[in-house]
C-alpha cells in the first residue's frame, strides 16, 4: 500500500482494518504481536503523526456515498463495508477521472470494481 502514493480509502477502514486484523489474529493466522503491530502501524499510516502527513486520504461518510454504496451492494451482492470501499472509490473518481484504480484484497469487491470500470493492479 505504501508504495501506491495516497490512496482514498472509506473512513470505515479505520475500524475494519484493525477488525480484520484482530480477525485473524483469533483464527490463528497472525499472533498476537504482529497483528498489533499492523494495527499500530496502520493506525500511524491513517491518522499521521506529528512530523508526518496521513498516508491515505479517508473520506467521509455522506449521505450520497451511502446511497451509492446500497445500490453497489443490490448490484455486485456485496458485504455493507464492502459496498461504502467502492462507492467511495466511484465519488473520489467523480471528482478526480485519475482516480480510476481500485486494489483491494478482496476477490470478490475487486470483481465488482472492475465490472464499474476501475483499472485492478495484476
Amino acid at each position: 500500500m505504501r508504495q501506491l502514493g495516497q490512496p482514498v480509502i472509506s473512513c470505515l477502514a479505520r475500524v475494519e482494518v484493525p477488525a480484520a486484523l484482530w480477525g485473524k489474529e483469533r483464527s490463528g493466522e497472525l499472533s498476537g504481536t504482529d497483528a498489533g503491530l499492523l494495527v499500530t502501524e496502520f493506525i500511524g499510516d491513517y491518522e499521521g503523526g506529528a512530523d508526518e502527513s496521513p498516508r491515505f486520504v479517508a473520506l467521509a461518510l455522506e449521505e450520497r456515498i451511502l446511497r451509492v454504496a446500497a445500490g453497489l451492494c443490490a448490484r455486485h451482492g456485496l458485504r455493507a463495508y464492502d459496498g461504502v470501499q467502492l462507492a467511495s472509490a466511484v465519488a473520489a473518481r467523480a471528482v478526480d477521472p485519475a482516480c480510476s484504480g481500485f486494489a483491494c484484497f478482496d476477490a470478490e469487491l475487486t470483481r465488482a470494481a472492475a465490472r464499474e470500470g476501475f483499472d485492478i493492479p495484476i
